[in-house]
């Protein structure tokens, strides 16, 4: 599994990188204004939707039983049963789509009531929303396709798609919006772009499995109902994060103009570990774990969850201090410009500090949960998700008056932490994850590690005036030296500490 995670991590970096870009361009060419505001708003809707329909739910409800059919079934009925789902996914999205565009005001209202009364803001969200909403079906169908690439290891593609998103984007923002009557309206034309590629672009890697679809709408076959019933649970269980994400966005469109755009480029610094090692690791995990239950290998399954948990150790805790240390710097070197200001780096550099605190348990969701879904336990997942979902919205309503959005920022990141404690206990009581020898000796080590870099980086990185004051190029050596000199002195003491690479190719215990 350690190639197929350097294979989707690898990839995930490079779409994340582009997605640097990409919000640099950004914050760049438009700043953090109204407009942007609006922008936010109309993608995370069919974001969040495709949370749902795609990686969220439907997959781990489709993988599986994908997983399933492959083991037990003939080529000939996996390809219908893919067929069916195809059809019937497809017909479902088709009606939502056309539901979403025919209904963007009234989804503003909900998801963003902020902006009612306020003066073109609404009607500029709800006409990117009907540009925005049917890159659900794309994506959607996408997310159908990746999995069953993932099925067959064939990680590499899914993994590079989103790449092309980026590039849509990037394109839109700086060829097409100098040709627009509201510039920031290129964005939305971008995201329906880059939905329709990305789908397409899968397609030729299905046809070499034998495995193109032929879409056929069949709601009754058995198969496309054990999705079904797979997925109305999963709905919360796997996207509370997004909905919790949701909920800071409708609260922060009452706060300031900007609110909603720093929580959105700290969340997107936020989202750059994550994705490459959260996302990366669930989508190794999954089909492993699919199998192994499949197998009926508990061992096997057990020491998939261990294999995963220490990448997230020893990784994500260092990625965590550093976000937290070098919030500031970062905001300021990668969006400060005449139009994103030093106030906006400050509001910014809050919300990114209370989200590298959830960074951990962010990532551990992401891992623990295919524990659930791969035995098909959707239930539980979601007791567990309503429990850190009720706990969001009252802590919101705390925090949101001495911290503004900030407080919304580290709502979400406590009820993070809830969740993924109440998963880790769910596991270790059934007996489905069982920790091997050495962890706290691990744990120690990679803790002392990432304090002896977290020093470091506090010492050396100075105050915000003394970045947001900089030359863009000064600022640009002074961070790249932080991060290469944290990194060398974290894997430093890792080897001091007697940790090695090979510790993480296999299943044995550090």
């Amino acid at each position: 599994m350690f190639k197929s995670l350097a294979k989707v991590g690898s990839n995930t970096m490079l779409s994340r990188v582009l997605g640097f870009v990409r919000d640099l361009v950004f914050a760049h060419t438009f700043g953090a204004n109204a407009g942007t505001d609006a922008f936010f708003v109309a993608f995370k809707i069919p974001n969040f939707l495709r949370r749902l329909f795609a990686e969220g739910s439907f997959s781990v409800a489709f993988v599986p039983v994908l997983a399933e059919y492959k083991a037990k079934r003939s080529f000939d009925e996996l390809k219908l049963f893919v067929n069916n789902v195809a059809g019937t996914l497809g017909g479902i999205l088709l009606l939502v789509t056309a539901l979403g565009v025919l209904g963007a005001p009234f989804l503003v209202m909900i998801f963003a009531p902020g902006f009612i009364g306020v003066e073109g803001k609404m009607d500029l969200a709800a006409d990117m929303l009907r540009l925005t909403f049917p890159y659900l079906l794309f994506i959607s169908l996408t997310a159908f396709a990746g999995s069953i690439l993932n099925s067959f290891d064939r990680f590499g593609i899914p993994a590079f798609t989103p790449v092309l998103l980026n590039l849509s984007l990037i394109g839109c923002a700086i060829w097409l919006a100098p040709q627009m009557d509201r510039p920031i309206v290129a964005l939305a034309w971008g995201v329906l772009l880059a939905g329709i590629v990305q789908f397409l672009f899968q397609l030729p890697f299905l046809r070499q499995l034998g495995l193109l679809p032929r879409f056929s709408f069949a709601p009754k076959d058995e198969g496309v109902r054990r999705i079904v019933r797979l997925m109305l649970p999963a709905i919360f269980g796997v996207s509370v994060t997004q909905i919790n994400l949701l909920l800071d966005t409708l609260i922060a469109s009452f706060l300031v103009d900007g609110s909603i755009s720093w929580l959105y480029y700290s969340d997107r610094l936020m989202e750059f570990p994550l994705g490459i090692l959260g996302v990366g690791l669930a989508t190794v995990i999954l089909p492993s774990l699919s199998h192994k239950h499949a197998a009926d290998s508990a061992d096997g399954f057990s020491l998939t969850l261990n294999w995963a948990l220490r990448w997230v150790l020893l990784l994500g805790v260092p990625c965590a201090v550093g976000l937290f240390f070098l919030a500031g710097p970062m905001i300021s070197t990668l969006f400060q410009s005449d139009v994103f200001l030093p106030r906006d780096v400050a509001m910014a550099e809050r919300s990114l500090m209370a989200y590298s605190l959830g960074l951990i348990p962010f990532i551990m969701i992401k891992v623990l949960a295919p524990g659930y879904y791969a035995r098909q336990d959707t239930k539980t997942p979601v007791k567990i998700a309503i429990i850190a979902m009720v706990s969001n919205m009252v802590l919101n309503i705390i925090l949101v008056f001495p911290l503004a959005h900030a407080g919304l920022a580290l709502a979400t990141t406590l009820s993070a932490c809830i969740n993924a404690t109440l998963l880790l206990r769910g596991l270790r009581g059934e007996k489905v994850f069982e920790p091997e020898g050495g962890w706290p000796n691990l744990i120690l080590r990679g803790v002392v590690a990432s304090a002896a870099m977290g020093v470091m980086l506090y010492v050396w990185g100075g105050g915000l005036d003394s970045w947001v004051g900089a030359e863009l190029w000064d600022k640009v050596s002074r961070l790249l030296l932080l991060i290469v000199s944290g990194a060398a002195l974290y894997f430093a003491m890792l080897l001091l500490f007697g940790i090695r690479l090979r510790h993480f190719r296999s299943h044995a215990a550090i």
